[in-house]
């Protein structure tokens, strides 16, 4: 009883310090700073990747939320309020809204898939509509990615159509990984942007 009384006082204190490193990370990262950024990476990857595969109990997905979760904290860093929760508390909670919402697109899918299957089965499709469709969005998406610079396109390209992580991403292009982050972050402002979807 008395090794673990010790102990536990020295856990909350290695709690505490991890929840005021995350806050005066989150505070830099708010300026901008890609250091701060690639540290807090470090700290919550685990937890936030934790977190997204109870929700979604599939690896790739998971990894690609969890990507996607990292670059909205970049992105709104400077949201966080202190007097609020804890910056892990936070962190995680857009992890689980992200990995929640992904569950309720994928429902969405399966449901709008089923209906288009009876719709087809009951009336036939207009082939040529749907490929049509299909074509223009292959376009815009394609001419998106042809106005991005060459780094931002190959990294986008092997996260999320590769589904690799930052590391892997940085080892195959041979770039460190915090440009690789920035690359990947300036992309999709760019991709929102020429696709009509604003930030």
């Amino acid at each position: 009883m008395v090794s673990r009384a010790r102990e536990l006082p020295g856990a909350l204190d290695d709690m505490t310090e991890q929840a005021n490193t995350a806050e005066l990370l989150l505070r830099r990262i708010a300026h901008g700073d890609e250091q701060a950024f690639a540290a807090l990476y470090d700290l919550v990857a685990g937890p936030v990747l934790g977190i997204v595969a109870a929700v979604l109990r599939d690896h790739v997905q998971s990894e690609e939320v969890a990507q996607e979760v990292l670059l909205e904290i970049w992105g709104k860093a400077a949201q966080f309020d202190e007097h609020g929760r804890s910056a892990l508390a936070w962190v995680l909670a857009i992890a689980h809204r992200r990995a929640v919402e992904r569950v309720r697109l994928q429902h969405a899918n399966v449901e709008s898939d089923n209906r288009a299957g009876q719709l087809a089965s009951r009336s036939g499709v207009d082939e040529v509509v749907e490929t049509t469709l299909d074509t223009l969005d292959h376009e815009a998406v394609q001419q998106a990615l042809d106005a991005l610079t060459d780094l931002e396109r190959r990294s986008l390209v092997l996260a999320y159509y590769g589904g690799h992580t930052y590391r892997e991403v940085s080892e195959a292009l041979d770039e460190p990984v915090g440009t690789i982050k920035t690359q990947m972050r300036d992309g999709l402002l760019r991709l929102r942007e020429s696709m009509g979807e604003r930030p």
